[in-house]
């Protein structure tokens, strides 16, 4: 396969970026230094090596040190940190949706990432990590459990799956579920709210 057309092909399965992007892409690596394309060869490279998922919220992050303390459980920096609010969980759909989230500073509690959302092609949750989840509310002690996935059919749709999902746990009656307010526009995604906007859909969660 053409060179060109490969880059230009796996550029084009980066979200949001469309065929004619992602060759804008490959003919700006073309017309750059080999020095900085290395840099950029090398920095993926390294993402890989270096990147963990947290074992208890899949947040990626990167363990400081050439080893991390055992005593870490290869947890991120959110859910090691002793100050946060150990009873309550918000359940978001991807890793910017709590970068958003956080960056409000609004919510000091600890996260879950779902991975994704129902779709037409995978509707049975197949996809999600219900099981996953439904793991860390039976190991928690949490009195609140916040739904905060995009006010987008499918979100929705997904919402409704994991609510049923965590009503069937022996562990229901003691926590409750809310979800965040309307303030969000309908159709619209976390990942691209303005922080006032976020902040009052977590105000006005029920």
């Amino acid at each position: 396969m053409d060179s060109i057309k490969k880059l230009a092909d796996l550029f084009s399965k980066f979200p949001t970026v469309g065929k004619r992007t992602a060759s804008r892409f490959v003919f700006y690596l073309i017309n750059q230094p080999k020095q900085e394309v290395d840099e950029l060869t090398l920095a993926i490279q390294e993402l890989k090596k270096n990147i963990k998922l947290c074992n208890f919220c899949f947040n990626p992050y990167e363990p400081f040190g050439a080893a991390q303390d055992k005593s870490d459980e290869n947890l991120c920096d959110i859910c090691k940190d002793s100050m946060r609010n150990k009873q309550s969980l918000c359940v978001v759909e991807k890793e910017n949706d709590l970068l958003s989230i956080e960056n409000t500073k609004k919510y000091k509690g600890l996260y879950f990432i779902l991975g994704g959302v129902l779709t037409l092609r995978k509707n049975d949750g197949s996809n999600l990590r219900i099981q996953e989840l439904k793991e860390r509310v039976l190991k928690g002690n949490f009195s609140e459990i916040i739904i905060a996935l995009n006010p987008t059919p499918e979100g929705k749709s997904t919402s409704v799956l994991v609510e049923r999902a965590l009503k069937e746990l022996p562990k229901f009656s003691i926590f409750k579920i809310t979800h965040l307010a309307q303030g969000l526009p309908v159709g619209g995604e976390l990942e691209y709210a303005d922080e006032e906007t976020l902040e009052s859909a977590f105000d006005g969660r029920k």
